[in-house]
């Protein structure tokens, strides 16, 4: 159980929790929301204790391990299924010593422990999560030094997943995932055995893989039960509750102030106005909790063109002499909205760059519509942005002829105020590049908006905020996101990036879902042609586990058959009984009485571990 109690923290003389409290039972998942820059991370931070509290107290059960993701997996020699086995600490140390020791008694401490900790599967579980997050059989034996960073928090992401800390801190961690890998890990979290916090904007998350939402607002934390839909109906419920509230707290209030005002002064009522006095000075201010305004997007309109706006046929693209997608026949029409589907490297950017014009036709025919505008919005905001630049920068580049008030009125309209308009982009939030982003890819009202994960580092109002400016916005959209909610509101037809080409998908996105789900699952193992069953993914997992344990059992038995009959020699020995050697006596038949005891439970993890296989096996 995870207690916060009173705490109070303030960063720079800006309070972010006052007199704040919460408790989040054992056990159970939570999402922690709230508007960008109230504290959701530092709260993180105080948890670990990297940060030390004002006032207040936070506490767990004692000996709880608390584990949250690395800033991302190191760029080593080592394998990713290696780094992703030595994040449980416990077993990668009870299997070094394993190897070490050569005291029986201790050995057959580590052999418990092992067993108790179910250590023979590990290799299997750490595969499945690797897999889960993306990375087939072949990636999880390179070293993570061949991986980029985005790819490395996946593995750090694996890591701290493997290692099942007792309370597991989440901070966006869908930020550098896929959908494929998106939707693994909410349904990863969802059985996860301990106590999860998870920081997310992403709506589809919050509803499946949580059970309770930690509402930060006015520095305050309030936990509701159920997941994001029920809690954004509570509290919508509260907030009109407070305003109600408020109106008849302002309509009191002024009532008593007119008294006031009107027989302060005069003899005969000045006692009455003077209890009026005291009772204005007693009301108690009802504020309605902070509501952040929706910080509408506008897109300007496009004049329309003539369908088609871009068309394909035969194209291959890619990158130098290197093919990445091929047999492309493409139509996208001025009113079309369509999401692209696919795993992680198989070209989803690659369409979006092809189509924005940022990578060449390598074969086959393109046409466009002359005069065709095009907004893009890159993944790695960076890539688009100038870091020493201001916002006000960039729009003095791109519109030189307007006047700065124009360029701060545009910089507002998007969520950018006075504070942030002539700070470096460098130092911008994620939030905030997003939003400058969205204004330069929008700013010259193009028939067709391409945006690769713009929902990255945008919380849940700005998001809302984005699909209402996409559905009023009247030229095409081509969207990739690991974001199902966006996608299921704003696409309304799918295409599928897979096996270097793209093609329509004909079901909708739930089907999608599900079939990400399912895909994992093996194919049917050959058996005689009249075999119909198909041996889940698990149960191959599962049969891969328990041969490992029988193999490492018979290698433990035969190590303490080596020491017993090593000490049966000893033992055997006639000097050993000499007079005066019976204290050296009885020191060595502890010892053989030690084996043989670790060599019993030695022996019958063995034999247990058979049975389970054989009955595995079938």
């Amino acid at each position: 159980m995870l207690r916060i109690e009173n705490i109070t923290y303030a960063v720079e003389g800006r309070p972010l929790f006052e007199g704040a409290s919460a408790v989040i039972p054992t056990g159970h998942k939570v999402g922690l929301v709230g508007r960008n820059g109230t504290g959701k991370t530092t709260l993180f931070r105080l948890i670990r204790g990297e940060l030390s509290l004002e006032s207040g107290q936070l506490s767990l059960p004692s000996q709880a391990r608390i584990g949250g993701v690395a800033q991302e997996a190191p760029a080593s020699d080592v394998s990713l299924l290696n780094t992703v086995l030595a994040a449980d600490t416990e077993r990668a140390a009870l299997m070094a010593e394993a190897d070490a020791t050569q005291d029986p008694t201790r050995i057959a401490e580590i052999q418990t422990r092992l067993a108790d900790i179910d250590a023979w599967s590990a290799e299997a579980r750490a595969s499945s999560i690797l897999k889960g997050l993306g990375f087939d059989d072949t990636d999880q034996q390179r070293p993570c030094a061949d991986f980029s960073g985005g790819w490395r928090m996946r593995v750090a992401l694996a890591a701290v997943l493997f290692a099942q800390p007792d309370l597991l801190l989440l901070d966006e961690p869908t930020n550098y995932l896929d959908l494929e890998g998106a939707l693994w890990l909410e349904s990863y979290l969802a059985k996860y055995p301990h106590t999860v916090l998870i920081v997310s904007h992403d709506r589809g998350l919050l509803n499946r893989a949580v059970g309770s939402i930690l509402h930060l607002e006015d520095r305050k934390l309030t936990l509701y039960q159920g997941p994001y839909d029920q809690f954004a109906r509570q509290r919508a419920e509260r907030l009109a509750q407070a305003e109600a509230m408020a109106k008849k707290q302002e309509a009191r209030r002024a009532h008593l102030q007119s008294y006031v005002d009107r027989f302060r002064y005069k003899a005969d009522k000045a006692k009455q106005a003077q209890s009026r006095i005291k009772a204005l000075a007693r009301m108690q201010p009802i504020s309605s909790p902070q509501e952040a305004a929706l910080r509408a997007f506008t897109f300007p309109e496009p004049e329309e063109m003539s369908p088609p706006i871009i068309q394909i046929e035969g194209g291959i693209t890619g990158y130098g002499d290197t093919e990445v997608l091929k047999r492309l026949n493409l139509r996208i029409d001025q009113d079309d909205r369509i999401a692209l589907l696919g795993k992680n490297g198989q070209g989803k950017s690659t369409l979006s760059k092809l189509l924005s014009d940022r990578l060449p036709l390598m074969a086959g025919k393109m046409t466009r519509s002359s005069k065709l505008r095009i907004g893009y919005f890159a993944q790695h905001q960076v890539d688009e942005l100038h870091v020493d630049e201001t916002p006000l920068d960039h729009l003095r580049r791109l519109r030189p002829d307007e006047a700065p008030a124009r360029w701060r009125s545009r910089l507002a309209g998007f969520g950018l105020g006075s504070a942030q308009v002539e700070t470096e982009v460098g130092r911008l939030s994620g939030g905030q590049k997003a939003r400058l982003s969205l204004l330069i890819a929008t700013i010259d009202a193009p028939h067709i908006l391409i945006l690769d994960e713009p929902t990255n580092h945008l919380d849940i109002e700005s998001r809302e905020a984005l699909v209402e400016a996409l559905t009023a916005y009247s030229g095409a959209v081509i969207l990739v996101s690991h974001d199902m909610h966006l996608l299921s509101l704003v696409a309304d037809r799918l295409w599928l990036v897979s096996a270097g080409t793209v093609n329509p998908y004909e079901g909708d996105l739930e089907a999608y879902r599900s079939f990400l789900l399912e895909r994992d699952k093996p194919a049917p193992k050959p058996k005689a042609p009249a075999a119909t069953d198909k041996p889940k993914r698990a149960a191959r997992d599962v049969l891969l586990a328990l041969r490992s344990d029988v193999r490492k059992s018979e290698a433990r038995v035969e190590k303490l058959t080596e020491m017993r009959e090593k000490l049966d020699e000893k033992l055997a020995d006639p000097a050993l009984y000499e007079p005066g050697k019976q204290a050296d006596m009885q020191v060595w038949q502890r010892k053989h009485a030690e084996v043989i005891e670790a060599l019993d439970k030695a022996e019958a993890l063995w034999m247990d571990a058979l049975e389970k296989l054989e009955t595995a096996e079938g």
